[in-house]
């Protein structure tokens, strides 16, 4: 009995010492001696060192994925972007705006940008404040009224679907001239020959730019004159609103 005991520890304590690739030296556990023997353990045991010595991640990868990281923060747009605020494109829409005879980026001018429409709206209540009309709450009646009708009457007219914000972006930023015209009634009185002609000229150029923009975004090249004559009627409004 106490034979085989003192076999059993020996068998027991059996271990073979060697070194990985890496310089460590590793115990592997043979408790029957038969690791050289059979060549299928050897196998075994290479397999068992690599799965857990595995290499660390170099200094040069980290750095490289710092990299790509810092990079793909560089490419995430700007915070204004992402909240709907790209003043590139209002830029862009305040130069259709103002020069009628510009060909109209359907794809730009279909986003829905209120931006513009909303400084305009303001800017033309503070020139109406200036002259000493406070209009506030006609300026946004209209407009709320105006954006209304005139979805109704576009997606009546046209083959593609019509959106409320694209309806309201181009009405509000159409409405630049006749921003001008009431700033320009600030300092000059409209009531005369003079200001009916600049308010016809205002009521022209934005109904024109309205429906520019509208058939270029809804493909209604041929329904120009149908879409200008409520854009007029719109803007006559506005316009009653800075000469009287």
């Amino acid at each position: 009995m106490r034979h085989n005991m003192e076999d059993f520890q020996q068998d027991f304590y059996q271990t073979r010492y060697y070194i990985d690739d890496q310089g460590h030296t590793v115990e592997y556990y043979d408790p029957y001696g038969t690791r050289d023997e059979d060549p299928a353990l050897d196998v075994l045991g290479s397999f068992m060192e690599q799965k857990i010595y595995q290499p660390t991640a170099s200094p040069q990868t980290s750095s490289s994925s710092g990299m790509k990281t810092s990079e793909e923060e560089e490419e995430e747009p700007p915070l204004l972007v992402e909240l709907g605020v790209d003043f590139d494109h209002v830029w862009q829409k305040t130069l259709t705006v103002l020069n009628p005879f510009k060909p109209a980026d359907g794809s730009i001018m279909n986003e829905t940008d209120l931006t513009g429409p909303i400084l305009f709206c303001i800017a033309l209540g503070c020139t109406l404040m200036m002259a000493g009309k406070a209009h506030f709450g006609f300026v946004y009646g209209i407009s709320a009224t105006g954006c209304v009708g005139m979805f109704v009457l576009l997606s009546l007219m046209s083959s593609l679907p019509v959106s409320h914000g694209c309806v309201a972006s181009v009405l509000g930023y159409c409405l630049l001239p006749i921003v001008g015209l009431s700033a320009f009634a600030v300092f000059h009185s409209l009531q005369g020959i003079l200001g009916i002609s600049l308010a016809l000229l205002a009521i022209c150029w934005c109904g024109f730019s309205a429906s520019k923009i509208f058939i270029s975004t809804l493909q209604m090249q041929d329904q120009q004159l149908l879409v200008f004559y409520p854009c007029s009627l719109l803007y006559g409004l506005f316009t009653l609103l800075t000469v009287f």
